[in-house]
């Protein structure tokens, strides 16, 4: 399906010009990227960790790879909600969408979304080549739930799974996969880790949806939130935000150090982000704690994966 013959222009973006670079920026979302590069950076760090060794090369390729299927989750979330007419149902308050403000054509992205799906192909061939199906098959899944996200007869955006299939992705695959593919086994850290970070992945799409209740409602979307309500998402929220720094004191046990509890010093951060979600107006103003929340991510995956380098070198 083309781009709508109306766009419906976002005010807040008047200067994005068709087909611009601003215009593909706005279907890739890079301040998303921390979502698909905070797993790899600690899987990484716990297997050389474990290991003493790693494969930079190898490395380099999870996290190529991990960064396309983020890439394509947002290029087919950007054209398959606008193939659902969703934008123009309600009042939207999201971040903009290229293909429904008319920036891109949908045939564009959809052309994109191929073309990244194919070098994500290809460099799962590569680490294939390298450490054998099970690699080939972590990819192969992770490509298709990116697909299937917003794609298809019944996409996951559209159910009350959106939460869950990121946190199972980009925490629990992509970290023990990491871990997995550089050593060929899985460490307890990297379990727990997983978990960690899937949690806070999940906690920004909490917020994207408990952001959009009332528009997911009105054009059928049955989020999380949507099913169970306001009260419900928040609570949601407050797990996924805080787990992550219930699991450190188990991340030091089975390493046998202090350094995996530095995160803790992040603790505060994450009880503001809460406080500040509690009282947070209806609208826009959301959108800043999602970025927040990234930044959160980003900055917990670091220090988590400073600490597992630390665990090995000061012992």
């Amino acid at each position: 399906m083309s781009s709508p013959a109306s766009p419906r222009i976002d005010p807040a973006h008047p200067a994005v010009r068709q087909g611009s670079v601003a215009a593909w920026l706005v279907a890739i979302r890079p301040r998303s990227l921390p979502v698909a590069i905070s797993p790899v950076l600690v899987g990484a760090a716990f297997a050389w960790s474990r290991a003493g060794q790693i494969d930079l090369f190898a490395a380099a390729l999870i996290l190529a790879a991990s960064l396309l299927v983020q890439i394509v989750t947002n290029m087919q979330n950007d054209v398959g909600y606008t193939a659902r007419d969703a934008e123009r149902h309600g009042s939207r308050t999201g971040l903009p969408r290229a293909t429904a403000n008319g920036w891109l054509d949908s045939r564009q992205v959809r052309g994109a979304i191929v073309v990244v799906s194919a070098v994500a192909t290809v460099i799962g061939v590569l680490l294939f080549l390298q450490r054998g199906w099970p690699v080939l098959a972590i990819g192969a899944a992770s490509l298709a739930a990116a697909l299937a996200y917003m794609g298809g007869p019944k996409p996951i955006a559209y159910t009350p799974l959106g939460e869950l299939t990121v946190f199972v992705f980009f925490g629990v695959v992509a970290v023990t996969g990491t871990d997995w593919a550089l050593t060929g086994s899985v460490g307890a850290a990297s379990v727990l880790a997983s978990i960690a970070l899937g949690s806070l992945a999940a906690a920004a799409l909490a917020i994207n949806n408990h952001r959009d209740i009332a528009h997911d409602r009105q054009v059928g979307r049955r989020t999380f939130a949507v099913c169970f309500g306001a009260a419900a998402s928040r609570h949601l929220f407050t797990l996924l935000l805080l787990a992550p720094f219930a699991l450190l004191p188990l991340i030091a046990l089975s390493v046998g150090s202090v350094w995996p509890l530095a995160p803790l010093l992040l603790l505060p951060v994450a009880i503001t982000l809460r406080h500040d979600f509690a009282r947070c107006p209806a609208g826009l103003a959301y959108n800043a704690l999602l970025f927040r929340c990234f930044k959160l991510q980003l900055t917990f995956a670091a220090a988590l994966a400073a600490a597992a380098v630390l665990s090995r070198v000061t012992t």
